[in-house]
């Protein structure tokens, strides 16, 4: 009787079809749906890269093992079986649904098609500055970043193997990736934390440590794993060939189901926590929350692999395993179905915001398509490769009217969508309708500006009432558009001369008005310039409210702030009170200051408005332009991002400028009207009394 080694494991791993089937609903669920239930969502991410390591490293161990050698060749064509079949499908189909939508969805949709079929779609995106957590135009295939970090490593990490496969200890193999993901991570902390989130979270070298801690677990378990299967399962040979199981008591067995399924219970635990908490622009979050899930991804994959585990085959039944098996197509649909959607109906990008009610209809499209296309698609490629697919389809042109029938109608979908592909991409325009509406405000200023600089200078005669808001109320006043002073009171006792029987009116001119604002303003600033002639604009795009205060010193203090100062802050991030009290202190009271509140879909948009209103209740020469309400029913008139106005919308934001200014300079002439009438009779009743 001998000892012989147990038969190979099997090459499906319990547990990771759950894995998995968690993975692609954290991020399902991220996009989905209202960003409050899993604001943290997209780490699923994360999981899917160290499943990917450890799954891809342990399958090219194993075929070193058995056989001594790696054959690249059927590697990368089994690679190719499961992942080109679905991405050929879903960029095709989606890009031909997005020529037929037009509009914004169509934006660099030949270079979003290139980077998915290449591969490269993470460096791509961040050669063009495009971002994870918004963006200008509704990207279709921007979750495909993750792919092409995830092919990048299939195509490299069989070549690199064989080098980490000379050190001759599996700690010093173990210890040598570790290494490197820390120095990913710390990549990742470094330029997150001079403000590249985009480049340290596409990147493939600084997002690389999820799927190095992977690699580090299938160098780690590779041996223990076969030393665990031996005690386990000893197998013994009879003479004769007969092999029998030995039906040894393992005690340690209790114990092994106990800690895997705490360990895995615990982790999965872990992971829901970190997608409970929202993104921040910061280490904390990149790589602070992802360094995080790939941690306890790792704890999960260990817990579900262990020889004898209860947590992996707990987790690889019914639904989850239904839910692992499609999770690549389900998480290559639901994005683009997503943008589609929000498209179709909203005209807008899915950072506009949608209905739940959508989000579940492209949950129910999504579970669909990826089941037909796992069924008729995906699994015969990879049982039959892509020479007998073609074979397949063939012999049912011979076979009976109904698989002829299939055929040709295979043959004209096919043909349709690659040809809408190709018009799609032919169609694509290079910007969004957002950057066009900015850049066109842009140009007008620029514009204006060489009008300006081009134009004789005259000698100014300011009307009464450019000095200031309150000067036209003083009869004869005159000044000069600097000055801001208020009319200098009569002589103490002095009647004075009677004033007027109403206030003089007061007209407000552009050359008496300094703006200064975000790129909500600059794609305005066509409609501020026709609808205030002379006005002085100083918008940029990504600009934030706490900029604002120095910018007002500044301008204050070189003599360029005119009487009237607009202010159009808010639309990129939260305002503060702080902020608020100093841009309003440096104009001074003299001076008319109009808050624009913000319209746009975003989170702190309705505190900014809150913000706002409650300072300019605070102070009486501080109001606000109702941008907000002004546009509210009239979204069809801003860009596809909802936020920034066209040429119409531009002349409506200008026109609740100008008329907040007016109407603003009017009541203070009214205001400082009155107090002079009142001024007036009282001293007129101390010199003339009435007599007894």
């Amino acid at each position: 009787m001998t000892f012989d080694a147990p038969a190979p494991p099997s090459t499906r791993y319990a547990g990771l079809d759950g894995l998995r089937a968690v993975a692609v609903a954290l991020v399902v669920v991220y996009h989905l749906f209202p960003p409050f239930l899993l604001p943290g969502g997209f780490v699923g991410v994360d999981v899917f890269f160290v499943i990917s390591g450890f799954l891809i490293t342990s399958l090219l161990l194993r075929e070193q093992a058995a056989t001594g050698r790696i054959r690249l060749a059927r590697f990368w064509t089994r690679r190719a079986r499961r992942l080109l079949p679905a991405l050929a499908l879903v960029v095709t189909v989606c890009a031909t649904a997005a020529w037929v939508i037009g509009g914004d969805v169509l934006v660099r949709l030949g270079e979003q098609v290139l980077g998915a079929f290449t591969f490269s779609y993470n460096w791509l995106s961040i050669a063009g500055g495009d971002g994870y957590f918004g963006t200008a135009a509704p990207e279709l295939f921007r979750n495909f970043w993750s792919l092409a970090v995830e092919e990048q490593f299939y195509l490299v990490w069989p070549l690199v193997l064989p080098l980490f496969l000379l050190l001759p200890r599996t700690w010093g193999r173990v210890s040598a990736v570790l290494l490197l993901a820390a120095a990913s991570a710390g990549w990742m902390a470094a330029v997150a934390a001079t403000g590249g989130i985009t480049r340290g979270y596409f990147g493939t070298d600084t997002h690389a440590f999820g799927i190095l801690l992977g690699v580090a677990l299938a160098f780690a378990l590779a041996p223990l794993l076969a030393r665990a299967a031996l005690a386990a399962r000893p197998v013994v040979v009879l003479s004769g060939g007969w092999k029998v199981i030995s039906p040894l008591p393992d005690p340690s067995l209790a114990r092994v189901r106990t800690v895997t399924t705490v360990l895995g219970t615990a982790a999965l635990a872990g992971l829901l926590l970190v997608s409970l908490v929202p993104a921040t622009p910061t280490p904390l979050t990149f790589p602070g929350a992802v360094l995080t899930a790939s941690l306890l991804s790792a704890l999960a994959v260990v817990a579900a692999v262990w020889p004898r585990s209860a947590f992996g085959p707990a987790i690889d039944r019914g639904l989850l395993r239904w839910v692992g098996d499609r999770s690549y197509g389900i998480y290559l649909w639901h994005w683009p179905l997503l943008v589609l959607a929000v498209s179709s109906v909203h005209q807008a990008a899915p950072e506009a915001g949608f209905s739940p009610w959508l989000g579940v209809g492209v949950l129910a499209l999504t579970l669909v398509v990826s089941e037909l296309s796992y069924r008729f698609l995906e699994m015969p490629v990879r049982r039959l490769g892509f020479r007998g697919a073609l074979r397949a389809l063939a012999d049912w042109f011979r076979g009976t009217p109904v698989t002829r029938f299939g055929a040709v109608a295979t043959v004209v979908a096919a043909s349709v969508v690659i040809g809408g592909t190709t018009a799609a991409i032919a169609a694509a325009p290079e910007t969004a309708s957002a950057e066009s509406v900015v850049a066109a405000g842009a140009e007008a200023l620029e514009d204006a500006d060489k009008a300006f600089t081009a134009a004789p200078t005259p000698t100014p005669t300011p009307p009464a009432d450019a000095a200031s808001p309150t000067a036209a109320a003083s009869p004869g006043a005159t000044s000069s558009p600097g000055d801001t002073s208020s009319p200098a009171p009569p002589p103490r006792g002095s009647l004075g001369a009677k004033p007027s029987p109403t206030p003089t009116p007061v007209v407000v001119t552009g050359d008496q008005v300094t703006a200064i604002g975000d790129s909500v303003m600059l794609a305005s600033a066509p409609g501020l310039l026709e609808r205030l002639p002379g006005i002085q604009v100083d918008a940029a795009v990504s600009r934030q409210g706490w900029s604002g205060p120095d910018m007002v010193r500044s301008l204050a203090a070189n003599g360029a702030l005119r009487p009237y100062l607009v202010i159009a802050l808010g639309t990129n991030g939260p305002v503060d009170r702080a902020s608020l009290k100093q841009m309003a202190d440096a104009a001074g009271p003299d001076r008319i200051v109009v808050l624009v509140n913000t319209y746009a879909p975003r989170s702190w948009i309705d505190g900014v408005n809150a913000e706002i209103a409650a300072f300019a209740d605070s102070r009486a020469n501080v109001v606000v332009a109702d941008w907000s309400g002004a546009i509210a029913g009239r979204t069809d008139l801003l860009a596809g991002d909802r936020i920034h106005p066209g040429d119409e919308g531009g002349r409506i934001f200008a026109d609740v400028v100008a008329t907040t200014l007016q109407r603003a300079a009017s009541q203070r002439a009214e205001d400082r009207y009155e107090l002079e009438l009142r001024q007036y009779e009282f001293l007129r009743q101390r010199q003339f009394p009435r007599a007894e």
